[in-house]
């Protein structure tokens, strides 16, 4: 059983998927989109595995910022959870869209809900999120301090 679905997209998506399609031989954008489909659903399977205890991550997405609010709706969401945030990296690509990378660091349970809901904020272009397990299971400790002696110069 096949369904058909309807999708829309901007010229330069549309053109970028042309480009795929000749490179790769496709006769229809149907048989290239179904097989982008199921690599994408593929990947996001392997990724799915959250590594157990803390994690840091990082999550880099493009949006348009004349987008109605998104800037604002990121920024909010990003205050909201301040307490995943490490460091946040911010450029602007062109007139409309903007790059933005941000460091988090904390449980996978929590961290990849909050980026993925990032990803999908209406206005977000593209979106890629890498997990990986934070070494020392993410606390921060330093090795004890060796104590020096001074010698007083007079």
């Amino acid at each position: 059983m096949t369904q058909r679905v309807t999708i829309t997209l901007d010229d330069d998506t549309a053109t970028a998927l042309d480009g795929f399609m000749a490179r790769r031989g496709y006769a229809n954008r149907s048989e290239a989109m179904r097989d982008l489909i199921h690599g994408g659903l593929a990947r996001t399977a392997e990724e799915a595995e959250d590594p157990p205890g803390d994690c840091v991550a990082v999550v880099s997405f493009v949006y348009d910022h004349e987008e109605r609010e998104l800037g604002r709706r990121l920024m909010d969401a990003q205050h909201a959870h301040h307490d995943l945030g490490v460091a946040t990296l911010h450029a602007h690509l062109d007139h409309h869209h903007c790059v933005e990378v941000a460091l988090l660091r904390g449980k996978a349970r929590q961290v990849r809900p909050f980026a993925e809901a990032l990803i999908a904020e209406r206005g977000v272009r593209l979106g890629r999120l890498t997990l990986m397990p934070a070494p020392g299971g993410g606390q921060h400790r330093h090795a004890p301090a060796k104590r020096r002696s001074r010698a007083i110069s007079g």
